[in-house]
């Protein structure tokens, strides 16, 4: 095959000019544009995180005490401390302390130790809290001779479908400490609010009191996420460009027809290349990264919308309605209309 012809000498002057005032430029662009990438990925982390329940409860302890509580699933955990300290410990885990107004959240409910002392052994929560239905409160009191602390604590269940991978891949606890909380006004102003015992009681209160404190999850997981932007280790995804990038991708272009390929061409990667580093970082290959993003978005519009069913294979990505119903049904274990019709009945 013949080989077009070269630039000539001017032309290539002007390239060369052209690439050297590109690179002079190009540390600062590609660094905003991973930090507008980085700022997508966690919005995106954030944005289906729907609570479908919520169980809090209020604390009155006087030293000495410790309550033990198992791991939790589809739920995270929320400690906000209002008066006093405490302890955290876990298996495993340096123990933490934390001090009046810090709050303790832990994303995917590990299993942990609430005591006056970090080697304090102490009761069981089943044993002080036996019933702790979504929807309900409770309240726990240890009398002692020492020092009081206080404590809204709340086990926020979500839908699991929604939690990806890099939402499990959190770490066990995150911590805000008073003067990080004070800089987040709207997120310091909720809480006290829900730590209160006098909270207004009317019709719709529950569900209120359940957005509530969704907000102050998704409030809390923000500056959180931004701390852990900064080091790369805490979540490896945020560090990579290529799988950064494809996770936004992933998340916000799903219904386009992508394959394996197409994706790693959009981030510049080769095909083998993208999908060993995406297995590593995010946990799953990009084919079942991408698919549980159109199945999440396929249940959503069968929830919370009127379309008709046989629109929504397209609005997910799927051209056959053959294949987007057999996906559905391995994904769900039931079919789009048997899903659509549960959600109703459960109405």
């Amino acid at each position: 095959m013949e080989r077009p012809p070269g630039p000539t000498q001017s032309e290539r002057g002007r390239d060369d000019r052209g690439t050297r005032g590109q690179n002079a430029r190009d540390p600062d662009t590609r660094e905003r544009e991973r930090e507008r990438e980085r700022d997508d990925l966690l919005s995106e982390l954030l944005k289906p995180l729907r609570l479908t329940g919520v169980f809090d409860s209020r604390w009155y302890v006087r030293a000495p005490w410790a309550i033990e509580g198992d791991s939790e699933q589809s739920c995270a955990v929320l400690h906000f401390l209002t008066e006093g300290g405490c302890w955290i410990t876990a298996e495993g885990h340096a123990p933490v302390e934390l001090h009046e107004g810090d709050l303790a959240l832990f994303p995917t409910g590990t299993a942990h130790r609430l005591a006056d002392r970090p080697d304090r052994r102490g009761v069981s929560l089943a044993a002080v809290l036996p019933e702790r239905t979504p929807g309900t409160s409770g309240e726990i009191r240890i009398e002692g001779d020492g020092p009081v602390s206080r404590l809204l604590c709340a086990g926020l269940h979500y839908d699991e479908s929604a939690a990806g991978n890099l939402y499990k891949a959190l770490p066990w606890a995150l911590v805000l400490d008073r003067s990080q909380i004070d800089r987040e006004p709207l997120l310091r102003d909720t809480l006290r609010l829900l730590a209160t015992t006098d909270r207004p009681v009317g019709p719709g209160d529950r569900l209120i009191t359940l957005r509530a404190f969704e907000m102050a999850l998704v409030l809390a997981l923000r500056p959180l996420l931004r701390e852990l932007a900064d080091k790369p280790a805490a979540l490896p995804v945020l560090g990579h460009p290529g799988i950064s990038k494809a996770m936004v991708i992933v998340a916000t272009r799903f219904a386009e027809p992508w394959t394996i390929e197409s994706l790693a061409r959009e981030v510049g990667m080769s095909r083998s290349a993208f999908t060993a580093a995406f297995r590593e970082l995010v946990g799953e290959a990009p084919a079942r990264h991408l698919t549980g993003r159109r199945m999440q978005e396929a249940a959503r519009l069968l929830d919370e919308t009127v379309l008709p069913q046989s629109a929504v294979p397209g609005r997910v990505g799927y051209q056959s309605a053959v294949g987007f119903h057999l996906a559905f049904r391995k994904w769900y274990g039931m079919t789009p209309g048997e899903y659509r019709n549960r959600g109703a009945s459960a109405a």
